[in-house]
């Protein structure tokens, strides 16, 4: 997951832990477990709860979810549903086939979690918006600075079936230049978990991403051949090249259009926090228990920015409140 989704995934936890702790305390008490007869009881949970530092951390997202909201509302910023599924598709591309719905799992998150953490992802980097300035000669200073980490290096795409002594690897490889099937050989022979069931498919590496005996006789095949007995620290492998990508340099032309979006992402969460300071200082946000009157500490004084329109829209309460970190607002 990209570093902004986990960021504001972690603060969508939060959020959902204390909707689920909400819900369960509307039901007007009761016990929520009992051990050996003893009974604990919801009020005691729900205060022992509600005492952690958590309880603090989602108080704030949630009214920071409502002060977006409402400055949405109040300046027309419209997300719409494309919106949100384009970027929730970009991040998905980047994972595994079911790694991504994986690590939704692993952080207690549904998929309208996710959506409605990226709407206030959306709204807010329409907020900051007009305050972000990306130029062409920003872009070229940028390459001329950075351009080697644009470079594409060498790669190799390569299938193998690992064994554990020589013997065995030399019957699989006589059993592969007689025809045989790589998908049936990798199954029946392969110690390797991840590609036993994929017809030993490894897909493009470059090198550095394997160990140096493998790295050596795969850069060193043509296209087609089938190498080995190659021996690693890993066993035996039988390794064939698929395919062979040069080494590519380059240029702005080639990548302008990555950079530009880099800069204004950067932008946007240099502004971001300041935006939400602005936000809540024109807020009227009241805070009713004793226990969380400090989550707001005083907000520095900052110049007008594009939350100047927000005291139209209060929050349900009054206090000023200082901007939260970047994680929070999902950057």
């Amino acid at each position: 997951m990209s570093r902004a989704l986990r960021a504001a995934a972690s603060a969508g936890a939060a959020a959902l832990c204390v909707a689920l702790a909400a819900c369960s305390g509307g039901s007007g008490g009761g016990n929520v477990a009992s051990v050996n007869g003893q009974t604990i009881s919801r009020s005691a949970f729900d205060q022992k709860l509600e005492s952690t530092p958590v309880a603090k951390q989602v108080l704030t997202q949630m009214i920071q979810q409502d002060l977006i909201d409402q400055y949405a509302a109040n300046n027309h910023i419209q997300v719409s549903q494309a919106e949100i599924d384009k970027q929730e598709n970009d991040i998905k591309s980047k994972y595994p086939p079911g790694q991504f719905d994986q690590i939704l799992k692993n952080q207690g998150l549904t998929e309208q979690d996710v959506q409605n953490i990226l709407k206030e992802r959306i709204v807010l980097n329409k907020a900051v918006a007009p305050q972000v300035h990306v130029s062409n000669s920003d872009v070229k200073a940028y390459f001329d600075k950075n351009h080697a980490l644009y470079d594409k290096p060498a790669q190799v795409r390569a299938r193998h079936i690992l064994v554990a002594d020589q013997k065995t690897a030399q019957t699989v490889l006589a059993k592969l230049k007689a025809g045989g099937s790589w998908d049936a050989l990798a199954k029946q022979y392969s110690t390797d978990p991840s590609t036993k069931d994929k017809g030993g498919e490894l897909g493009w590496f470059g090198r550095g991403q394997m160990v140096p005996q493998f790295q050596d006789a795969a850069f060193g095949a043509s296209v087609g051949q089938i190498v080995g007995p190659v021996k690693s620290p890993f066993g035996y492998h039988v390794i064939q090249v698929e395919g062979k990508r040069p080494a590519t340099k380059a240029t702005l032309a080639s990548v302008q259009g990555q950079i530009k979006d880099q800069l204004v992402q950067q932008q946007e969460a240099a502004q971001t926090p300041q935006f939400l300071n602005q936000l809540r200082s024109t807020a009227n946000i009241q805070i009713n228990d004793d226990r969380y009157k400090d989550i707001f500490p005083p907000v520095p004084s900052a110049s007008a920015g594009p939350a100047a329109g927000a005291s139209t829209a209060p929050a349900a309460g009054a206090s000023t409140a200082p901007a939260p970190s970047p994680a929070a607002s999902g950057h």
